[in-house]
């Protein structure tokens, strides 16, 4: 395994990490808003944050299973789709 695919698979995994990390702190948030009285995060919001984690984590396992084109593939789309999390839900 070269070093471009070795630092792809750990920004791949530090980037799911993450994805899972902001979904449980979104629903912590949306607990602490709704037990005040206030909106909170929107349902969109969270669902997209959760639906997002869990793709995330699929990828991931396939990536650090996979030491071939696919694992490669899962990797490439776990940078994606954070970044596709990023565009619609935090620079909207």
């Amino acid at each position: 395994m070269s070093v471009g695919e070795r630092v792809l698979r750990a920004t791949g995994g530090a980037l799911c990490a993450g994805l899972a990390v902001l979904a449980v702190v979104l629903i912590a948030v949306w607990l602490v808003a709704i037990s005040h009285d206030d909106p909170g995060p929107r349902a969109r919001v969270l669902v997209g944050h959760l639906a997002a984690a869990v793709v995330a984590v699929a990828l991931q396992r396939i990536a650090d299973r996979r030491p071939d084109r696919l694992g490669r593939l899962a990797s490439t789309g776990v940078v994606l789709l954070t970044g596709a999390v990023v565009a619609l839900f935090w620079w909207t």
